[in-house]
């Protein structure tokens, strides 16, 4: 049984949370989602509609943990060198001088990544998996820690491009915000009458900090019954006649790291069944693939989790 986090971890994660709640009214549980991809190392889609606060909780989690941020408007004509980088050519001294794209921060938002073409969109894939870049044949580490939060119209689809599965495969969790309840909205209008709420965040934690929360995430035990039945659930997937994708190893090994930093969040040294089954829709249902016929069923990929878990024996 793995030790119980020590006091500052449990803080940090707190005030962590606690920060971005003050900012996005209502989504607690999206919070808590979030600040568990980060322990984890993870990147993040959220797939919801214009005006809900996406770019919002981005740029408070980059205030939060004092981390560099930077926003990337994907567009059509946007290239790989947009995100990257490149090296420009000085006349004076005849040497190439390598210029740091965007990508070089800690919290990268890539807005409406759909919009891109797969060429530029393909340009995240070594980034989001290494941590690190190859540009013209050079490999430049990238930020500790480093997270892309990618956002995409679910509604509008003229003029995109959608994410292949492999990239699919490279976000820990897709999460979306949803439209805030009545009250909630009354208050988000109170609080932005004078001023953005967003300009009082201050930071709670620094990057060093984070990577501390995220070896302490990695350290939370895991039990090997656990492992397990999360082997099971994903192989079921792979067999499912209503799916065409099931699970990839990748997934299973992502589902294993944000059990983990979901103990954590929780204030556990170890894992139990809930926090596997917690995580579970937002780590898998993007990585399963309907088949036509279950898509014109109306089925949906976490109601196909769901019932997949629901058929394996939880380990006591």
């Amino acid at each position: 049984m793995g030790q119980e986090p020590g006091a500052d971890v449990s803080a940090g994660i707190r005030r962590l949370c606690e920060n971005l709640s003050a900012v996005i009214y209502g989504k607690e549980s999206t919070v808590e989602m979030l600040v568990t991809a980060l322990l984890a190392g993870g990147s993040v889609l959220i797939e919801d509609v214009p005006g809900v606060g996406k770019t919002t909780l981005a740029k408070a989690l980059a205030q939060s943990i004092d981390a560099t941020f930077r926003r990337v408007q994907f567009t059509p004509d946007l290239l790989p060198a947009d995100v990257l980088g490149t090296s420009v050519y000085n006349p004076v001294t005849g040497q190439f001088t390598f210029h740091r794209g965007p990508i070089f921060c800690n919290i990268l938002l890539a807005d409406e990544i759909n919009r891109a073409s797969p060429r530029t969109q393909s340009a995240l894939l070594e980034a989001m998996n290494e941590q690190q870049a190859t540009i013209e044949g050079t490999r430049h580490p990238l930020c500790r820690p480093f997270m892309v939060l990618a956002t995409q119209n679910p509604i509008e689809f003229h003029g995109t491009y959608p994410l292949p599965e492999a990239q699919l495969d490279r976000f820990l969790v897709q999460l979306d915000l949803g439209y805030p309840e009545a009250d909630v909205e009354e208050r988000i209008l109170r609080s932005h009458t004078h001023h953005d709420p967003l300009e009082a965040i201050a930071p709670v934690l620094d990057t060093a900090g984070v990577q501390h929360l995220q070896q302490a995430a990695a350290a939370v035990h895991i039990d090997a019954s656990l492992h397990r039945y999360m082997i099971e659930a994903v192989g079921r997937t792979r067999k499912d006649a209503r799916l065409e994708l099931g699970v990839s190893p990748r997934g299973t090994l992502m589902w294993s790291r944000t059990a983990q930093a979901s103990a954590l969040v929780q204030g556990r040294g170890y894992v139990l069944p809930d926090d596997i089954q917690r995580v579970a829709p937002a780590v898998l249902a993007h990585r399963i693939l309907l088949t036509s016929k279950s898509r014109y069923e109306g089925l949906s990929k976490r109601d196909v989790i769901a019932e997949v878990l629901s058929e394996v024996r939880v380990p006591v």
